[in-house]
């Protein structure tokens, strides 16, 4: 089965997860049990650590605080499944609530 990367962009919180509201969070929670009734499975889910621990490697080898310029929105967390089709995957995306931000569905290369 097809395996997609699904990528949570966020603006960043002050408090971090401790920010988040007990709605988004409850939401966020439940979703493992609707990705399976859509016949789809987690294969990865990780959470990342603040923007401010990133470090980025330029062309040339130079290493720079936080993960990108000028951004609005961080990438948040990922997770992958293995689903039916981008459709499916597309649905899995919009299961999850987001606050400011965006969800990126992206199919992962060879699987």
């Amino acid at each position: 089965m097809p395996q997609y990367a699904i990528l949570i962009y966020e603006k960043e919180l002050p408090g971090g997860v401790a920010d988040i509201p007990p709605e988004v969070m409850e939401a966020n929670m439940s979703a493992g049990e609707k990705i399976a009734a859509m016949g789809a499975t987690v294969v990865n889910e990780q959470g990342l650590e603040p923007a401010a621990t990133a470090r980025t490697i330029r062309k040339g080898g130079l290493v720079t605080d936080g993960p990108f310029l000028e951004t609005k929105e961080v990438l948040a967390g990922f997770f992958v499944v293995e689903a039916a089709d981008l459709d499916t995957a597309i649905a899995i995306g919009k299961l999850l609530p987001i606050m400011d931000g965006a969800v990126e569905v992206r199919p992962v290369l060879g699987v």
